[in-house]
């Protein structure tokens, strides 16, 4: 339909359910199983809690991180337009498509139409869209075929589904109407549906009286336990848990004066703002999970509009901060140990949220955990993160730079050559010698030290957040490499180079 700023709630409700069935046309193309020609529309937007990504350094550069989804202008018949709130620099966009292997960049930069909204504001980038008819007009006309186009979000939320029918196309993400299946309250459901392990605790909870109740409930339930995990219900990378430790008399009074000592994942959170935050969004408590050895692995998926669930990748996550429990990074693939263990219960998970109508990609956090030195690993199912998230662009650039597959019977990635491949990566390189590096010289010194990914090698380093570099000193990266320990050198050197590099002038 026509650009619409009078578009009313329930027009637009009726709109994107007619939408709805053109992304089954365009399925092949969009999963990369095709060549047929479609138009990729790809708005970056972290349409999440703002007062948290407001304390996160760069946060606007984060859009950068979908660039890897050029990998669809591999497909010669296929168009590319990606939105942003700054503009991206010309020397990022050259460092992405010299990997497109067997694809003149002249040919993709010619299928790409590249838009910015020139706004700088602490918003989503959807908001800023939706307040520019013009600029929405302009993103209709880079898209060829209408009939043969989607959307692509980093998350879906009542803007997108906005966007998409004012574009007129279907979204390529997570029905609005279904998020509350993501929220940590509505992932313990899916979980309890599912019949997966879950960590024992309390969800729909209110306010800091009812967080108060399912704390004693659940230490009348496990008298030994020492400690427990409050969540917000709507948070992204840990940062909205909080530990609480039971004190040794566990009465009414005696828990209600711990509950005043919770110890935070953000540094500048406070009881009073962390429970005003809990009032507005809801929240739960479960139990904190004990074990000699505990690791932090999470399975991607996506599931198609005919209610298929397909495994994407595993990995394990490097967890930090204050309560060890914020996202710093992650690891490919996750253990062996418990790789099978937690995929099979992700598929069950996923088969859950296919038959509530999910369509999306989504990441499924565990806690895996063994008691004994050699012993059994056992696994609890954790939350739902129906988006995209910090474990989604580095498998991408993977996918970008070796075009391989994912083998479903053991998890490992394989090359083209056959080659299973590893990574780790991060989006917190950050360093105050950083600062007033230009994005020139990060690939001057990618250049001079040969850590470029190789395709002969097919190993090397691949970065992201180049955007943030001069101004934030912060920057991502993926370490690829053909073995676990050979990206761990990889990884180790390359910090070591720029650290060394960063001190000229000093």
């Amino acid at each position: 339909m026509l650009f619409d700023s009078n578009l009313t709630h329930e027009q637009e409700l009726a709109e994107f359910e007619i939408l709805k069935p053109r992304l089954h046309e365009v399925w092949e193309a969009l999963t990369l199983q095709d060549e047929t020609p479609h138009t990729s529309v790809v708005v970056p937007s972290l349409t999440l809690d703002q007062s948290g990504l407001q304390k996160l350094a760069g946060a606007s550069f984060y859009e950068e991180r979908l660039l890897f989804l050029l990998i669809r202008l591999r497909n010669p018949k296929a168009r590319v337009v990606y939105v942003t709130s700054q503009p991206v620099h010309p020397l990022i966009l050259d460092y992405y498509f010299q990997f497109l292997a067997g694809i003149p960049a002249s040919h993709a930069r010619q299928r790409l139409t590249l838009l910015c909204a020139y706004d700088a504001s602490p918003r989503s980038l959807t908001e800023k869209i939706l307040e520019r008819p013009r600029l929405i007009d302009r993103i209709r006309a880079g898209i060829a075929d209408i009939d043969r186009a989607y959307l692509t979000v980093f998350n879906s939320t009542p803007l997108e589904r906005r966007l998409a029918v004012l574009l007129g196309v279907p979204l390529n993400g997570l029905d609005p109407a279904l998020s509350h299946l993501g929220t940590k309250s509505g992932s313990r459901k899916v979980f309890q549906e599912a019949g997966v392990p879950y960590p024992a605790g309390r969800e729909d909870l209110r306010d800091e009286a009812d967080v108060l109740d399912a704390l004693l409930d659940l230490k009348a339930e496990r008298p030994d336990l020492p400690r427990a995990v409050v969540k917000l219900d709507d948070s992204f990378s840990g940062e909205g848990n909080a530990l609480f430790h039971y004190p040794e008399d566990p009465s009414r009074e005696a828990v209600r004066g711990a509950l005043h000592q919770l110890e935070y994942s953000l540094p500048t959170d406070t009881e009073d703002s962390y429970f005003e935050k809990f009032v507005k969004t809801r929240g739960i408590v479960e139990e904190y999970i004990v074990g000699l050895e505990k690791q932090s692995p999470s399975v991607q998926l996506r599931s198609s509009p005919k209610g298929e669930v397909l495994t994407l990748s595993t990995h394990d996550q490097i967890l930090g901060g204050p309560t060890g429990q914020v996202f710093l990074g992650c690891s490919f693939p996750a253990r062996e140990d418990y790789r099978q263990q937690i995929h099979h219960d992700a598929v069950k998970i996923g088969q859950v949220l296919a038959r509530h109508g999910a369509v999306s990609r989504f990441g499924i956090d565990f806690l895996t955990w063994r008691e004994t030195p050699g012993g059994e690993w056992k696994s609890s199912a954790l939350e739902i993160n129906l988006r995209m998230g910090g474990t989604t662009h580095p498998f991408l650039a993977l996918q970008f730079l070796t075009g391989g597959r994912l083998d479903p019977d053991t998890g490992l990635f394989l090359s083209w050559s056959g080659q299973p491949k590893y990574y780790r990566a991060t989006d917190n390189l950050k360093s105050d010698l950083y600062q007033g590096l230009l994005p020139e010289d990060l690939i001057d010194i990618l250049t001079e030290h040969k850590l470029h990914y190789s395709h002969g090698t097919e190993s090397g380093v691949l970065f992201h957040l180049i955007g943030a570099l001069s101004e934030f000193g912060k920057l991502g990266m993926t370490a690829i490499a053909n073995s676990r320990e050979a990206v761990d050198r990889l990884y180790r050197h390359t910090l070591e180079v720029l650290d060394r590099e960063a001190a000229y002038g000093t």
